[in-house]
C-alpha cells in the first residue's frame, strides 16, 4: 500500500485529472499512489457527505498495478454512477431495492473505453433509484449531502458523482442525463457538466434508451478534462441508431482553440411560465455580457415551447421505456416486481407504462420527434444558446420526494429544469458552467446549447469563459 503524504493530498486535490494523468505518465507519482489519496480522502469527507455508496477499494488496487501509463487518464480515481453502467465485479443496483443483490458480469463498451483510458474505479457514486430525480436521495442508500451548504440537494441523478468531485475525492466521474441529471447537479454542485449530442456514446451491447433522451458522459471539474474524457469514450459502433458528424481533431485540441465570433441567442425566460430567480437571471446576463465583451454577438431569444405539455408527453414516453426495462429486469431477477420492491413514484411510473397502449406510446414518440425538429429549428441561426442550468437555486433536501404516489404531482416539481429536458429531445449538446455563485455562496449553473454534434463549440466556447470567469480554485466548505 503506497503512503499518502501530505504533498500528496495537496498535490491530488489541487490537480484535474489531465494534471494527474501527466504525473503518472513522467514518473512523479504512480496510479498506486493516486488511488490511496482518493481512498484516504473517500474515508476522511464521505461520511458526511454519502456520495460513495460502494467503495471498490480491493479492484482499485489491484487495476492500479496494470494501468497504461500512457493512457490520457492513466492512474486517475474514478467512481461509475450506481445507475446502467456495468463494469464486471462491481455492484450494478440502479440504487433499487429490486436490486441489491447484482453484481455485473460484463463490461458495457463505455465502461471497456473508460479502462482502455486508464480510470481506475475506486467506487460507485449514489444516484436516486432507476435515476428518477433531480435530486440523490434514495431509500437503498440514503441522502447525499451538498459540499457547498448544508440541507440542499446536491442534484440528482448524478448527485453522487456531482458532491464527490467538488469536494475533491475524485478529480472526474461518470454521469448520465435522461432530463438533465448531468447538468443539474453540475450547477448544483459548482463543477463542469456536458450532455453529449444524441448517439455521441454507444450505449452498446444495449440498443437504446427513451428513444435517444438518455445519455452518458461525466462530470469534471475543468473544461479540458470534459473534452478529453469524450475523446476517450465517444465514438459510435456500427449499427448504432444514432450517428452524430465526428470532428477532423480532437475535442481535447479543439476546446483549446478560441472560436471565432458566434453568433448566440439567450433567454432567462422560463418555457413553462415559472418564475426566474433574481440571482440565476444575474449569473446569465453576467455571462451574456462577458460572450459580447469578447466578441461574440449576442441576442434575446425566448424559445416557443409548450414545455408543461411536451413534459407530460415525454414522462408518458418514459413510464412505458421504464416499464419495459422492469420486464427485462424480471427475467435477470427471475420473479415479478412488486411495489415493495422499489419506490412508491416508481411503482406508479411502472403502472401507468404498462397500461399505456402501443399505439398511444408511438404517438407520444411520434409527437417528439416532432418537437425534437422544432427546438432546433428554432435555434438553427445561433452557433450557441444561453440559459439557466436551473431556474432556481437548489432545493431542500426532501424537496423531490419519491415516496410520492402522484406521477404528474412529483413531475410538476421539476419546473426548475425546464430549459434542460428540451435538449434531450432535441439531441443537442448542453453543458453546465458554474458562472455564478448566490450571496450565500451556493453554485449557479449557466447552460451553453449548441447545434447538433457540435460539441467543439459547446466546449472551445467553455473554455473561453473558463478563462474569463474562473472557477477552479473555489472550494466548498466540505472539501479536501
Amino acid at each position: 500500500m503506497a503512503a499518502v503524504t501530505d504533498s500528496l493530498l495537496r498535490t491530488y486535490v489541487e490537480s484535474d485529472a489531465l494534471d494527474l494523468a501527466g504525473l503518472v505518465r513522467s514518473g512523479q507519482v504512480s496510479p498506486a499512489e493516486l488511488v490511496e489519496a482518493a481512498i484516504t480522502l473517500v474515508e476522511r469527507l464521505n461520511p458526511g457527505l454519502n456520495a460513495v455508496i460502494h467503495r471498490l477499494y480491493d479492484m482499485a488496487r489491484a487495476q492500479a498495478q496494470t494501468v497504461d501509463k500512457s493512457a490520457p487518464f492513466a492512474g486517475v480515481p474514478f467512481l461509475l454512477k450506481e445507475l446502467a453502467s456495468s463494469w464486471t465485479g462491481a455492484p450494478n443496483t440502479n440504487s433499487c431495492f429490486y436490486l441489491k443483490d447484482v453484481v455485473a458480469d460484463f463490461d458495457t463498451e463505455v465502461v471497456r473505453r473508460m479502462k482502455a483510458a486508464g480510470l481506475v474505479l475506486v467506487g460507485k457514486s449514489n444516484a436516486p433509484e432507476n435515476g428518477w430525480s433531480i435530486t440523490t436521495e434514495p431509500r437503498l442508500y440514503g441522502v447525499t449531502k451538498n459540499p457547498w451548504k448544508a440541507g440542499i440537494t446536491p442534484g440528482g441523478s448524478s448527485g453522487g458523482a456531482a458532491a464527490a468531485i467538488a469536494s475533491r475525492m475524485v478529480p472526474i466521474a461518470e454521469a448520465s442525463d435522461g432530463a438533465g441529471s448531468i447538468r443539474v447537479p453540475a450547477s448544483c454542485c459548482g463543477i463542469v457538466g456536458l450532455k453529449p449530442s444524441r448517439g455521441r456514446v454507444s450505449l452498446a451491447p444495449f440498443g437504446d434508451y427513451w428513444y435517444g433522451g438518455a445519455y452518458f458522459l461525466c462530470c469534471s471539474r475543468t473544461v479540458r478534462d470534459t473534452a478529453a474524457y469524450l475523446d476517450a469514450v465517444a465514438g459510435a459502433l456500427l449499427g448504432d441508431p444514432y450517428t452524430p458528424p465526428v470532428p477532423d481533431a480532437s475535442w481535447l485540441k479543439l476546446s483549446a482553440q478560441a472560436p471565432k465570433a458566434l453568433r448566440i441567442g439567450f433567454s432567462v425566460k422560463p418555457p413553462n411560465g415559472t418564475a426566474i430567480d433574481p440571482e440565476v437571471k444575474a449569473a446569465v446576463l453576467a455571462t451574456v455580457a462577458v460572450l459580447e465583451r469578447l466578441g461574440h454577438h449576442v441576442e434575446e431569444h425566448d424559445m416557443p415551447l409548450e414545455a408543461n405539455a411536451v413534459w407530460v408527453t415525454y414522462t408518458n414516453m418514459t413510464c412505458v421505456q421504464t416499464a419495459a426495462t422492469f420486464d427485462y429486469l424480471e427475467t435477470v431477477i427471475g420473479r415479478p416486481v412488486t411495489p415493495g420492491d422499489v419506490e412508491a413514484v416508481t411503482w406508479a411510473i411502472i403502472e401507468r407504462g404498462r397500461a399505456t397502449s402501443g399505439t398511444r406510446h408511438i404517438s407520444d414518440v411520434e409527437q417528439l420527434r416532432q418537437v425534437g425538429r422544432d427546438i432546433v429549428g428554432d435555434l438553427a441561426g445561433y452557433d450557441l444558446f444561453i440559459t439557466p442550468t436551473l431556474t432556481q437555486l437548489p432545493r431542500p433536501l426532501g424537496y423531490y420526494d419519491m415516496s410520492e404516489t402522484d406521477i404528474d404531482s412529483y413531475n410538476a416539481k421539476w419546473a426548475d429544469s425546464v430549459f434542460a429536458f428540451p435538449f434531450n429531445i432535441s439531441g443537442q449538446p448542453a453543458i453546465s458552467l458554474p458562472l455564478g455563485w448566490s450571496k450565500d455562496g451556493v453554485p449557479i449553473g449557466v447552460q451553453l446549447v449548441g447545434r447538433y454534434g457540435d460539441e467543439a463549440t459547446v466546449l472551445a466556447a467553455s473554455a473561453q469563459l473558463e478563462q474569463e470567469m474562473p472557477w477552479r480554485d473555489r472550494r466548498p466548505p466540505v472539501s479536501g
